[in-house]
């Protein structure tokens, strides 16, 4: 049976829920795909193929009382592999319950631990119309004709689910597209772009790839040598998605690290810094690109303001952090990192940039960034890909590579002088272990400066 049916899901599901004794309760979360996956290179067709793939995620909380009889939780978790053949998996996860059982006494309390509960079950199907595997080739490459491209191109359905013992079952399936491609100058500089979506349009394929040509001219001139210094920016949005998922993989909203005085929003909390009142910052589920529910079950707000005209309105919170800080719950995952975000826009039009901007550096794409001082709230990164030298609203030439060293509350406080008046959906391309759903909803940004340190 396919792993994206979800009568497979519930049959595994109810099969472990009636194995379980007293005092074990169980979660239970996966995460599958079935995968079309093209490698092109020198735009040639490289490497083709389907992958079918499921993980399934159990947490197994094992309760009992102590001599008080307070109840006392201590949890164990296992990821098992699926391969859709229903003995081989059942008897997979029967060996993996029997281990969490072994596992779990053995291990400390765990005083945050929440047990399984039934708030509404939630049954989420989006169905996309996709390009057939043996017309992906074409439909790729024929609009790329003499040009030097290189790209993986993925498309499926993927399914997130998750189940627990106290009868709770959430559904979600999508069926989506990504192509995450560079187009190559003969020297061997890059215009990177990502087209994606649902629903497979050659005409729009082929307007993405006819802008990403256009920019790919502008990089034929010599690289000009930018000398370290603090220049007005624009950043595309490709380049404030690189922020975005910066302030995502690092739990820059969470509770927990507020708390625990490692974010730098503390700053904003404590009333020692605020942002731009241009910068909103939301968790935004209403697009349904991902599934509202977390690993616990629990739906989050479709619309969770976090920066609000740039001051701190809320923070991701899981059941844990409730627990542990008194705080209020609000469907957040464990880790409180960003699942759906998105920023607001600005005023900015697409046709006034070059001219807004006037002299300084136009950024279609950053990478490598981290924090440099991640309490105070300094980031550093790497300019890639068509980047340029601005003079009075023209591109004069793309620069070499620069470095920059600065502040999120520069960047998108004091400095941020506009968005632009729409923003773009930049998807998630990953497909390490699994693809990655959903993506970031941003706007370009235009900065009145921005400091390059090499």
């Amino acid at each position: 049976m396919s792993l994206n049916e979800r009568g497979y899901f519930e049959e595994l599901s109810q099969r472990l829920f009636g194995a379980l004794h007293g005092g074990e309760h169980l979660f239970l979360n996966l995460a599958a795909e079935q995968t079309q996956f093209l490698r092109i290179n020198g735009a040639k067709a490289r490497q083709i193929g389907t992958v079918a793939d499921g993980l399934l995620s159990m947490t197994y909380l094992h309760e009992t009382q102590d001599s008080s009889g307070k109840s006392v939780l201590r949890k164990a978790s296992r990821n098992i592999t699926l391969s859709g053949i229903s003995y081989t998996d059942r008897a997979e996860l029967y060996e993996a319950l029997a281990a969490l059982r072994r596992e779990a006494p053995t291990l400390p309390p765990d005083p945050y631990a929440t047990l399984p509960a039934n708030p509404g079950a939630s049954d989420t199907r989006r169905k996309g119309e996709l390009l057939a595997i043996d017309a992906a080739p074409e439909a790729l490459l024929e609009p790329a004709q003499g040009a030097d491209i290189a790209g993986i191109y993925a498309s499926g359905p993927m399914v997130r689910a998750m189940a627990n013992s106290a009868g709770l079952l959430h559904w979600f399936s999508t069926e989506s597209f990504t192509f995450d491609y560079s187009l190559y100058t003969p020297s061997q500089r890059a215009v990177k772009a990502t087209f994606a979506g649902q629903k497979w349009n050659q005409q729009d394929y082929s307007r993405s790839l006819a802008a990403a040509r256009e920019r790919l001219g502008q990089l034929e001139k010599a690289p000009r040598r930018i000398e370290r210094g603090t220049y007005r920016a624009y950043l595309a949005p490709a380049a404030v998605q690189e922020i975005v998922n910066l302030f995502s993989g690092w739990a820059t909203a969470s509770e927990a690290s507020l708390r625990q005085g490692e974010s730098p929003f503390r700053k904003l909390r404590a009333g020692e810094a605020t942002l731009s009142p241009r910068f909103t910052l939301s968790e935004d589920f209403s697009e349904g690109l991902v599934p509202r529910f977390n690993s616990m079950g629990e739906l989050a707000p479709e619309r969770l303001p976090l920066i609000e005209r740039g001051q701190l309105r809320n923070t991701l919170v899981s059941s844990r952090s409730a627990k542990e800080y008194g705080a209020i719950a609000n469907g957040a995952e464990e880790s409180e990192t960003l699942r759906a975000p998105a920023i607001g826009t600005g005023s900015l039009k697409e046709s006034e940039i070059l001219a807004r901007l006037g002299t300084g550096l136009y950024l279609s794409n950053l990478h490598y960034l981290n924090w440099s001082d991640k309490q105070g709230g300094r980031i550093t990164g790497m300019t890639r890909y068509a980047c340029f030298w601005v003079e009075k609203g023209r591109i004069v030439a793309p620069i070499e590579n620069m470095r920059f060293d600065d502040t999120i509350f520069g960047l998108l406080g004091s400095a941020l002088e506009d968005l632009t008046e729409t923003a773009a959906y930049e998807p998630e391309t990953g497909s390490y272990y699994l693809r990655q759903l959903g993506g970031s909803r941003v706007p370009g940004a235009l900065l009145s400066e921005m400091r390059f340190t090499l």
